[in-house]
């Protein structure tokens, strides 16, 4: 693949994306993002917080989820547990993660959005640990019993379904299929719980997309039998005919406008011009109009 070809590829897939975010943080630079900013800020204090003796405890009752607590309890400490980092992770990864995905959804989707598909990815991992212990693990969906009191806390499930969700919205499809990809892969080789909340979290952003489609499609117009109107409301047009000689009437090219048979046809046939010394002015063709 040529070098060329590359930056061709470059600017499709990541232009538009690029050019949204380089465009909002150049004129409103850290106002642009102040979500992404609470969220990394917050991170970082319940980071250091569980690190303390006197911390660690607090922060697991306010925000630390298992599988084996009661659905209510697990509920109210959602929203919270996705700023505690993993204890078994580096929080740098964490906040790289928050700070860039984050940070790129809140200028592409608006804060309401990307916190309610945050929210809604996290919960969907929630949820999924509960109907996989009950599943066991012979079930290919399924998860050990032991995996009751892992904790359950993080951003990762968020920034998965955020970053597909943006590729999606900003038409770099093959990124969103590199992301899938890798976290199919992830689930391959480390079967564990983090990793089929990853596959949980893109369920839930596709469902999402899904709905949107369908909203989509029934928004758009619509011809008489059914099917979505195309670019041009009155059909294909004869390449050889003026600009006015659709079925809308108007002056044809070359006498190529609709025949004679009905009375729209025959009130948008094109008439001679009458030339006349007093009304020169007004039956010469008109500048910028094509013939």
């Amino acid at each position: 693949m040529s070098r060329g070809s590359v930056r061709a590829f470059a600017r499709r897939e990541w232009g538009p994306l690029y050019g949204t975010v380089r465009e909002a943080l150049v004129v409103r630079r850290w106002r642009a993002i102040p979500l992404t900013l609470t969220a990394v800020l917050l991170t970082s204090v319940l980071q250091i917080v569980q690190n303390q003796d006197w911390g660690y405890q607090p922060v697991q009752d306010l925000g630390s989820v298992r599988a084996a607590d009661p659905l209510g309890l697990a509920l109210l400490r959602t929203p919270l547990s996705l700023f505690v980092p993993a204890l078994d992770l580096p929080v740098w990864g964490a906040l790289a993660q928050v700070l860039v995905v984050f940070g790129i959804a809140e200028i592409c989707l608006g804060r309401g959005r990307t916190l309610f598909l945050a929210y809604a990815a996290t919960l969907a991992g929630t949820l999924y640990a509960r109907v996989a212990l009950a599943l066991g693990p012979d079930n290919p969906l399924g998860l050990p019993a032991a995996d009751a009191q892992v904790v359950d806390t993080g951003p990762s499930a968020a920034v998965v379904a955020l970053a597909v969700y943006v590729c999606w919205r900003r038409r770099a499809r093959w990124t969103a299929i590199l992301v899938v990809v890798a976290m199919v892969v992830e689930v391959l080789v480390k079967n564990n719980l983090a990793g089929k909340e990853h596959i949980a979290a893109l369920v839930a952003v596709g469902v999402v997309v899904a709905v949107q489609e369908w909203r989509d499609r029934r928004r758009r117009p619509r011809t008489g039998d059914g099917s979505p109107v195309s670019g041009s409301a009155s059909g294909p047009v004869d390449p050889g005919a003026g600009p006015g000689s659709g079925p809308e009437g108007g002056s044809g090219s070359g006498g190529s406008g609709p025949r004679l048979g009905s009375v729209s046809a025959s009130v948008s046939a094109p008439r001679p011009a009458v030339r006349s010394p007093l009304l020169q002015s007004d039956v010469e063709p008109r500048p910028g109009v094509r013939s």
